[in-house]
Order: structure tokens, then C-alpha cells, then sequence
């Protein structure tokens, strides 16, 4: 019988990547048969049999269903506030713990470290796992976190608003470190918890979703500007990032990031209510002191 508040959740959404789920759950088979923790899984509208196959070989897993796809971040919303325990740890559904005794530190680091609100853990992205683990990183306080291997410590969560489901992919992770920097939060980057993100970054530009994932990056990147910035840095950092697009993409003949920025531009125009409505804007106190904060750890490489 698993507890009532357990102390640690998994979340993990997923939308019709079986063989990635399948091989990210035989990981975390550990985790999954441990019945005091909270393994939730939100299938987001999958129409790859997900929810079948969860159902038939892990009723041990919470499992939730989107009936319609309603997006990566309204689903990572539905698992933060469904669930029940004190610490929540986050996966793609292509990624997986790698660390030891990862609970305990967890737990230990969070019960030390009273501010920390989220615990960003060290990422390798690539298909193959290199030999060379153990490279030493300092704990250091940083900027934001990534969405494919973190730990809130649910206290913080319940303490800012929901991720931005209108920002459908990018942009939520930034959303919400700023939220908690306004609240006097913290984001701790903490390189003793190894996650394998399965997937081949270098690869992703001839994929068919290239356009839209840079449309989805560029608008979120500008909504955070409209949305946290003082005013007198929007139009420099605006400008500057949209120059820079299209000097390095479409001057070189992208015609899909050609199509992806003027999308991304009209993505502000419609948002622009919500935009205005959801503003949290830093002072310039604030925003220096965030500005001084050391940048949010994407990828982690031995050397």
C-alpha cells in the first residue's frame, strides 16, 4: 500500500513515444516497484496504445489521460498539482536518473538548502552514455532550470503561478524561475544528480518539427522579455535576438526560420492580452541581481 503523502513523486508526461517511455520506465524500474513513491504518468492524447500499455504492465503507475492533446506544459501543471508529495522530480519521457542513492541526496540537499525551491540536475543529451560519469561541478545557485531533469520541492510550486500552458512547448522552466527569484526563491544547480537524456541535439534541425520548435523558442524567449524585463531593456534585447536570427539562419537561405520568426512575431501580436494580463516585471534592482546570477546549466560533457 503505497503511502498517502508520499514523500517523493515521478512525473512524466508522454504523448506517443512508447519506445522511449518503454525504455525510460525499465530504467526506473527501482523507482516504479518502490511503494513509497508516487509514480505519475499524464498521457497527453497518445494514439500509440501509451495508456494500454501502461495499463497492462504497471498498475502500480498513476496513470492520467488527456483525452485531446492539450500540450506538453498544461500537462506538467495537471502532475505538479496533482500530486501529493513533499518533492517532485521531472522526466522527459526519454530521460532517466543515472545517480545513486538519488532520493536520499534529494532529500538531504532540500532539508539543508531551505530556499531551494528547485534542484536542477546535471544533464547528458546524447544516445549513448559516456564512460567518463564523475566529472566534478560546483553546487552553485543559477538562473533557471531545464524540464527534462529537475526536483521541485512542492512548498515552492504551490507558491507561484502555473506554468503558461499558452506557451505549449519552451519558455516554462524560465516562466517560473522568474516567478520564484520574485518570491525569493531559489534554483540550485546540482550536478551530483546525473540524468540521460536520450535524444541527438544535432540532429533535431532536419527534423520535420524544426520550424515550429524554433517558432515556439523564439516566442517564448520574447514573451519573457514583454512579461519579466524593464521596459528600457525590451527593445535592445528584442531587436538584437531578431537580428541575430536572421543574420546566422535566413541571410544563409532558412527559409523555415524565415516562416518560424514572421510566426513567432504574429504569436505576440495574438497573445498580447495574456501577455499584458500575466506581467511580473523585475525591477531594476531585481533585474540586475538576476542578471548576476551564473547562467542556467543546458548540457553537461566530460572532459
Amino acid at each position: 500500500m503505497k503511502l498517502k503523502e508520499p514523500q517523493f513523486s515521478i512525473l512524466i508526461t508522454t504523448k506517443n513515444r512508447l519506445p522511449d517511455l518503454k525504455k525510460t520506465l525499465e530504467h526506473l524500474s527501482d523507482f516504479v516497484q518502490d511503494d513509497d513513491i508516487e509514480f505519475i504518468i499524464c498521457d497527453d492524447g497518445s494514439s500509440d496504445g501509451t495508456s494500454n500499455f501502461i495499463k497492462s504492465n504497471y498498475n502500480c503507475i498513476q496513470l492520467i489521460v488527456n483525452d485531446k492533446s492539450k500540450g506538453l506544459i498544461h500537462s506538467r501543471n495537471r502532475l505538479l498539482n496533482l500530486t501529493k508529495a513533499k518533492y517532485a522530480i521531472t522526466l522527459d519521457d526519454d530521460a532517466h536518473l543515472v545517480s545513486q542513492d538519488t532520493l536520499e541526496y534529494i532529500e538531504n540537499y532540500f532539508s539543508t538548502n531551505k530556499k531551494c525551491a528547485v534542484m536542477a540536475f546535471r544533464i547528458f543529451w546524447g544516445k549513448v552514455l559516456p564512460e567518463k560519469l564523475n566529472y566534478f561541478q560546483d553546487i552553485s545557485r543559477v538562473k533557471g532550470f531545464v524540464g527534462c531533469g529537475h526536483a521541485w520541492r512542492l512548498e515552492a510550486w504551490k507558491d507561484i503561478p502555473n506554468y503558461p500552458d499558452w506557451f505549449v512547448f519552451y519558455g516554462e522552466e524560465d516562466f517560473a524561475s522568474y516567478q520564484l527569484f520574485k518570491k525569493d526563491w531559489e534554483v540550485h544547480y546540482t550536478p551530483n544528480v546525473l540524468v540521460h537524456h536520450r535524444v541527438d541535439v544535432k540532429s533535431r534541425k532536419t527534423h520535420k518539427d524544426y520550424q515550429i520548435r524554433l517558432r515556439r523558442s523564439l516566442r517564448s524567449g520574447w514573451y519573457l522579455y514583454i512579461l519579466f524585463y524593464p521596459f528600457n531593456q525590451i527593445p535592445k534585447r528584442f531587436v538584437y535576438t531578431l537580428w541575430i536570427q536572421i543574420k546566422t539562419k535566413v541571410f544563409k537561405g532558412d527559409t523555415k526560420a524565415l516562416l518560424a520568426i514572421l510566426q513567432a512575431l504574429g504569436d505576440i501580436i495574438i497573445n498580447s492580452p495574456r501577455l499584458v494580463k500575466s506581467v511580473n516585471r523585475l525591477s531594476k534592482k531585481e533585474f540586475n541581481d538576476y542578471s548576476r546570477l551564473p547562467e542556467t546549466v543546458l548540457y553537461w560533457n566530460p572532459k
